[in-house]
């Protein structure tokens, strides 16, 4: 079945840890089909200190380091995203590294079916276009994913660091660095090895982890890299903090569908000697051929290419 390889119902819809699973597919598929989401980007474009015409985009664009400008006429048809409000002359903003905005839209009968993203990254500007026609969003019917498998819902150990440590990573574009801030690591067993497995994870909203993490099955099923999400760990009466590391629930970051993302690689030692066959596997959509210069970033690792993989300690 798409997004899940077709495996028996029958009496496992009465198995409440797969009408989970279920339904969390079904919210994620209906996540990534947002109208000007990750499916819908068409560039990434970096700004020089020129004002410069950019490709898919109207305008002139340029930074001064801290700033970006735009200038364009009103015949131009760019308003902006916030107010609609047309922009006839020169608009400016400022961005922390890091941050976005959707900033300016156009194209189409109302005017709105492209969007440009401004983003700070690595210090630097750059512009993503998003649009809405994109053949990724217009053709997208689901991840595909494996068949579940309980026995890779394991409970995890976390043991927490002193204090979160930066680890510096590289991303998904190779112009763009990164940080990964550790709060501790997973522990956890795998069905059929005889050994550990731990994985450096990050905190989100509410306490909840995420590991990001390299497999065997990278370059072949999946995508070069995935991430897995869990709850906030449990403290039982000794202290001893549990989670339930459900690799069913593992998904691709947004560069597995386009060559235009700047997604967190793992750190180097996020990688693990074991075929995760659970969770999302390399999209079937196509992904936009980007222009001659970075053609190389549109082939996925499971059409072929050998997929970048953080070194593995010894």
């Amino acid at each position: 079945m798409t997004p899940a390889d077709a495996q028996d119902t029958g009496s496992q819809d009465a198995d409440p840890q797969l009408a989970r699973w279920r339904r969390f597919r079904t919210n994620r598929d209906a996540a990534l089909a947002t109208e000007y989401g990750w499916l819908t980007l068409t560039s990434f474009q970096w700004l020089a200190h020129e004002a410069s015409a950019l490709e898919l985009v109207p305008g002139l664009w340029w930074t001064d380091g801290t700033t970006a400008f735009l200038t364009a006429a009103a015949t131009d048809g760019l308003t902006l995203v916030e107010t609609g409000e047309p922009v006839d002359g020169t608009i400016s903003a400022v961005l922390a590294d890091e941050e976005s905005l959707i900033w300016v839209q156009f194209g189409g009968p109302d005017g709105t079916r492209a969007r440009v993203e401004l983003a700070m990254r690595g210090g630097k500007y750059a512009i993503r276009t998003r649009d809405s026609r994109s053949p990724v969003f217009t053709g997208f019917s689901g991840v595909p994913t494996f068949g579940y498998r309980p026995d890779l819902a394991v409970e995890a150990r976390f043991e927490p660091y002193p204090e979160p440590v930066d680890v510096p990573i590289g991303t998904a574009n190779p112009l763009v660095d990164g940080v990964h801030r550790s709060v501790g690591e997973l522990a956890f067993r795998l069905p059929g090895s005889n050994h550990e497995y731990r994985l450096q994870a990050e905190e989100e909203k509410l306490g909840a982890l995420t590991v990001t993490f390299h497999d065997e099955t990278n370059g072949d099923t999946t995508d070069e890299w995935r991430k897995v999400s869990t709850a906030r760990p449990r403290v039982d009466s000794l202290g001893n903090r549990t989670v339930v590391l459900d690799f069913n629930r593992a998904i691709n970051y947004p560069s597995a569908f386009t060559p235009y993302g700047t997604c967190p690689m793992p750190v180097k030692n996020n990688s693990l000697d074991y075929r995760i066959e659970a969770g999302e596997k390399c999209p079937t959509a196509p992904r936009r051929t980007p222009p001659e210069t970075d053609r190389r970033s549109a082939l996925r690792p499971c059409q072929g290419r050998v997929p970048r993989r953080s070194p593995r300690p010894r």
